[in-house]
């Protein structure tokens, strides 16, 4: 099959599209025929091998998941032992390393139907991105009806799924985002967007319940001065920022855990993990009309590098996804 691969730690030059054997499903693991696959940042992370402190998980001179790509949407093509409830042929959607290949093998637990009416592009979309937001203001923030937050890059890929599923939870919402994409945050239902090359959001006066970091680009004191008394702080750290650091926005995270036990505001950390269960309740929302991908531009299969590409350069808005 056909794949695109990588040796080495680096640019998009690093990426290769070749051939590569088809992988074969193990007990508990579905093999998809991939149709579309999504960029994210994660992609871009594993890519560079940033922050350098990451590698000690991710491989040291090299990602060990060779094959990029993280979530996708295809058609199964087998079963491994144990799975049920899935047949060749059903249409699905999830997460596994090394989406961006003709297929891949996902465990059962990271994969779920596809949501109808959607495409396998706008499907693609969904996983990684929309599962992040749905845990950072659900699980962690613990949102209400009534409630404001404000998201910090609130026209990104995450940032898009979040805007809409504060809304579905009831909050108000304010987003962070860049001129260019004023129109498109207030069209996803934000109640407010503040242009943050013409606004500084921690100096203009307004308290959240809770504030939802998806760049990184602010001090822990700044994020402080915007949350109300007892408000809750989630930080994400895992956009696209300048490559070739150490700790990049762990740095935030080290002085969270210094602070935290000393002030009333709740700060933590945003644990995205896959499941089954948080993929029905998207595929939920994306029937009722509640959420909805928002797709820049798509790149096939044999481009997915320019792809990478376009997001670590021009700091792409919403989704890439890249077809197969």
């Amino acid at each position: 099959m056909k794949a695109v691969i990588q040796d080495r730690y680096g640019s998009a030059d690093t990426l290769e599209f070749r051939d590569v054997d088809r992988p074969v499903p193990g007990a508990g693991e579905v093999l998809v025929r991939v149709r579309a696959a999504a960029v994210n940042a994660y992609d871009w992370h594993l890519m560079r091998g940033d922050p350098r402190i990451a590698r000690l998980v991710l491989g040291l001179r090299a990602p060990r998941a060779k094959i990029r790509g993280r979530d996708f949407a295809g058609l199964v093509e087998a079963v491994g032992h144990g799975v049920t409830g899935l047949r060749p042929g059903d249409e699905v959607y999830g997460e596994a390393d090394g989406a961006f290949a003709e297929y891949v093998c996902a465990r059962d637990g990271m994969l779920g139907p596809k949501p109808s009416g959607l495409t396998f592009e706008q499907a693609a979309a969904i996983p990684l991105a929309a599962n992040t937001a749905l845990i950072g203001l659900r699980d962690v923030a613990r949102l209400r009806a009534g409630q404001s937050v404000l998201v910090n890059g609130a026209s990104g890929g995450v940032g898009t799924f979040a805007v809409q599923l504060a809304k579905a939870y009831g909050a108000e919402v304010t987003g962070v985002c860049s001129t260019r994409n004023v129109d498109l945050v207030r069209s996803l239902g934000a109640d407010r967007v503040l242009d943050y090359t013409r606004e500084d959001f921690t100096r203009e006066g307004h308290r959240y319940d809770a504030v939802l970091d998806l760049v990184g680009n602010r001090s822990l004191g700044e994020f402080r001065r915007v949350l109300a008394p007892t408000g809750t702080l989630v930080l994400s750290g895992g956009g696209v920022y300048e490559g070739g650091s150490l700790i990049g926005p762990m740095g935030l995270f080290f002085k969270r855990r210094l602070v935290s036990p000393f002030v009333r505001q709740r700060l933590l950390e945003l644990p995205a993990k896959a499941s089954k269960q948080n993929l029905a309740v998207l595929r939920e929302f994306a029937e009722a009309g509640k959420i909805a991908p928002v797709i820049e531009r798509t790149y096939p299969l044999s481009e997915a590098a320019e792809a990478i590409r376009h997001l670590e350069v021009a700091h792409a808005r919403a989704k890439i996804v890249v077809t197969v």
